[in-house]
């Protein structure tokens, strides 16, 4: 039971929907935010803080995709799609735009909350851990608060994001494999070029030279791993 009342933002066209996925998230202990277009949820989003959305892809006028876009200018909330699209290319559209994880409309309200919560404790398991950094040169961690500094400038991480880059950072040189990570943080949706998309974006934020990796590198025909020296 969730006892620190998170507020769920649901974002879907279908009240039915909106009112079921109400009625399970409340009974394990959320508040909810439950609207039916893009425009609500714009309005309910700066006015209420959000610890989680669930969002549908086919929304009246402005759709799924293009609400992440606008809520990835500012935030870094765990997304989590929820939609009667399950082609593959879908799936890859919604994690590449900075989705945390992207659900068919097939799975049990139950597995909904589960997956929920399941993101809200990865981006959220910073708590009770020691206030730390690490440092390696102009790359910085503080692990405590999820913040990552390059040069000085705190540059803004999703939470997927920030998790894959933990991960390598926490086990310098240690080779992780396409199938390790996609297990990890995509389960059964995705590729390896879901794996390629992520590493791409922490690269273009942490790499002087995105073209010419020297922490993030690759592992031909493997995968990757993180070659930083803590300082």
């Amino acid at each position: 039971m969730v006892t620190d009342r998170r507020q769920v933002l649901v974002v879907d066209d279908d009240p039915a929907i909106v009112e079921l996925m109400r009625d399970f998230l409340e009974a394990d202990g959320f508040q909810v935010q439950g609207v039916l277009n893009a425009s609500a949820a714009r309005s309910t989003f700066e006015r209420v803080p959000i610890d989680c959305v669930l969002l549908d892809v086919m929304l009246p006028g402005e759709g799924g995709f293009e609400l992440i876009r606008w809520i990835r200018r500012t935030s870094d909330v765990p997304v989590l799609f929820l939609s009667a699209r399950g082609e593959d290319a879908d799936k890859l559209r919604g994690l590449g735009l900075g989705g945390d994880d992207y659900i068919v409309k097939s799975a049990t309200p139950a597995e909904v909350v589960a997956r929920v919560k399941a993101v809200l404790r990865r981006s959220g398991g910073a708590a009770g851990r020691p206030a730390t950094t690490v440092s390696f040169g102009r790359l910085v961690l503080d692990i405590r608060a999820r913040e990552v500094y390059v040069d000085g400038a705190l540059v803004p991480f999703t939470p997927r994001e920030y998790e894959l880059l933990s991960l390598l950072v926490e086990n310098p040189r240690q080779v992780f494999t396409y199938d390790q990570l996609l297990e990890r943080f995509w389960r059964d949706v995705g590729d390896r070029h879901t794996v390629t998309v992520h590493v791409g974006r922490i690269r273009d934020k942490i790499e002087e030279d995105p073209a010419n990796p020297k922490l993030l590198r690759n592992v031909w025909g493997v995968g990757y791993r993180f070659e930083g020296t803590k300082r």
